[in-house]
């Protein structure tokens, strides 16, 4: 019966030791075989379209391209290359960026070889693998109450902008190049689209919700 190839994997990581650490593990398994290794997104992509892995462990955070971007334009040009987010961090912001991208899988660092070794193979077979801290990233993202939204107008938010500034109707009037009754109008409509009552609060729920 003729052995099972072994499976491709690819390396991206943008600090070298990691890199190393890495490649020493791989050849401690038998179906695991490296085929390249990057130490960018960028270079990931390009790289990707050369050697054709099987699966590609992708850190997050670099400095060039980063791990979600390069995930997600590989999943593009490659639907049949796995990849398994390998990272430091478990911010949630971060595993659903890297799902939502496309990889199969996100592990922190410090899985041992064994849970690696399993996890390449489950992404190979199209299955996945979340660390625990993952999974719980997650749950609390989806706990979480989700920030307001708030339908404003370009014109509005620009006013908001102003306003949060400091300035005075006559002031944004003067700056957008409109009448004080225009500027007064938006200012009405945007206190009553905050659901607050002075522009003090209006320039805080913009600062907290990055409305500016």
């Amino acid at each position: 019966m003729k052995a099972a190839k072994p499976i491709r994997v690819m390396i991206v990581d943008d600090h070298l030791m990691v890199r190393r650490g890495l490649v020493t593990f791989l050849r401690a398994f038998a179906n695991l075989e490296l085929v390249g290794e990057a130490a960018g997104g960028e270079a990931a992509v390009q790289l990707c379209d050369r050697v054709k892995p099987d699966v590609v462990l992708m850190d997050l955070v670099m400095p060039d391209v980063d791990g979600a971007t390069a995930t997600r334009l590989i999943r593009e040009r490659h639907p049949d290359v796995q990849v398994l987010a390998l990272t430091s961090y478990k911010d949630q912001e971060l595993v659903q960026g890297a799902l939502e991208a496309g990889a199969i899988g996100y592990l922190l660092k410090d899985v041992s070889a064994e849970e690696l070794a399993n996890a390449i193979c489950l992404a190979h077979a199209g299955r996945a693998s979340l660390s625990p801290e993952a999974a719980q990233a997650l749950v609390q993202g989806i706990q979480r109450p989700s920030k307001p939204t708030f339908q404003l107008t370009p014109r509005e938010r620009e006013v908001l902008a102003l306003l949060t500034e400091g300035l005075s109707n006559n002031q944004i009037a003067a700056r957008l190049m409109v009448s004080e009754t225009t500027v007064k109008s938006h200012v009405s409509n945007i206190l009553s689209k905050l659901c607050v009552g002075s522009r003090a609060e209006a320039a805080v729920t913009a600062l907290r919700n990055k409305l500016v």
